[in-house]
């Protein structure tokens, strides 16, 4: 008789044990306080290298974004200074001719 030729006489003498539930949880419970600070201590060096990368590549986006706040206020403040400009030129124009008004009545 081979091996895998088994006859069903024969499977039905073979004794099933009943399962022992709380010695499979107990086992398992037992792997699991090893292998949780194991998987956490892994995944910490794991996943440092990334966390700091992100970090590193938000902290370039917030310099970006404050450089970009810089630029809008230095051409803010441009526009301004050529307003200004524009406006002392019409005052000394203004001036220059209320001078020539004077000294044309004064004649």
């Amino acid at each position: 008789m081979s091996i895998l030729a088994v006859s069903p006489a024969a499977l039905q003498s073979v004794p099933v044990l009943p399962i022992d539930v709380t010695g499979i949880v107990a086992v398992i419970m037992g792997i699991m306080v090893v292998l949780i600070p194991v998987a956490g201590v892994t995944a910490r060096f794991a996943l440092k290298p990334i966390a700091e990368a992100v970090a590193r590549m938000r902290e370039a986006q917030g310099a970006n974004r404050e450089l970009q706040l810089v630029e809008q206020r230095l051409a803010l403040m441009e526009q301004q200074l050529q307003n200004l400009e524009t406006d002392v030129r019409r005052i000394e124009e203004k001036t220059d001719f209320d001078r020539q008004l004077g000294a044309g009545k004064e004649s």
